[in-house]
């Protein structure tokens, strides 16, 4: 089984999207792990945008990179800027994947301050680009 790890800054909505939907869509044929450079906590916008597409991340918590150190992956998929700049020498994937999504909170000007449409925003964009990495990455659905 693979593993992947998502790297964000905070680990308070990208990261834990983007490994709640590659739990979904993988069914359970991944290992699949967030972390952030700088947790804070989930936030409840994030945990409102999935449940609005039908997937509970009300149980997930916010863990920092250093709980993955020394640690190896098949995959390290970075969701921010910041997570692909500064992404820890002591953290090892084979693969490494970038994809670099705009915070919620860098959208609220594009929907008049509305928080939860800047979320879904989000939302989509991270679930667009999970989809987009599982299709490069067909391989790691089969078992090795």
């Amino acid at each position: 089984m693979k593993k992947i790890l998502v790297l964000c800054s905070g680990n308070s909505c990208r990261s834990q999207m983007a490994a709640a939907y590659l739990k979904f869509f993988t069914e359970g044929k991944a290992e699949v792990y967030s972390a952030g450079l700088h947790p804070t906590e989930v936030k409840p916008d994030t945990m409102a945008a999935m449940l609005d597409d039908n997937i509970d991340i009300s149980h997930a918590t916010a863990k920092g990179i250093e709980y993955f150190s020394g640690l190896s992956f098949d995959y390290l998929v970075t969701v921010c800027e910041e997570a692909r700049l500064f992404k820890p020498a002591d953290i090892h994937a084979d693969e490494h994947f970038h994809f670099d999504i705009p915070s919620p909170y860098a959208l609220l000007a594009e929907f008049n301050g509305s928080a939860a449409l800047a979320f879904i925003k989000t939302r989509e964009n991270i679930k667009r680009e999970m989809l987009r990495f599982i299709g490069r990455t067909q391989a790691f659905l089969v078992p090795a």
